[in-house]
């Protein structure tokens, strides 16, 4: 299963990660690692969580208060968001597909 990250969901994560290092050294990198872990499960179960969209899906990341959402189309995950649950939703509304 190959994963993408859509534009500009490559920036919101470094964003959260330079966050977490600022808040505290290291916080970034756990950050980083439970992103990392919660992929590895999306790789294996991609319809397991809840649908927010006719295609995207949404699943809580861990211990920190951000939410990833994502398409699967056939062997492929598409990250298409990465936000604070917090985030007013207009920011990420659009990307739902």
């Amino acid at each position: 299963m190959s994963i993408i990250l859509v534009p500009p969901t490559d920036a919101e994560l470094q964003d959260a990660i330079d966050f977490y290092n600022d808040q505290m050294t290291g916080l970034g990198d756990r950050f980083y690692q439970a992103f990392r872990s919660t992929i590895s499960i999306l790789e294996n179960n991609p319809t397991l969580w809840q649908r927010v969209g006719e295609h995207t899906r949404r699943v809580n990341l861990g211990r920190f208060p951000y939410f990833i959402m994502y398409v699967h189309e056939d062997s492929t995950i598409y990250i298409t968001c990465i936000a604070h649950h917090h985030r007013d939703p207009e920011y990420y509304i659009n990307r739902q597909r």
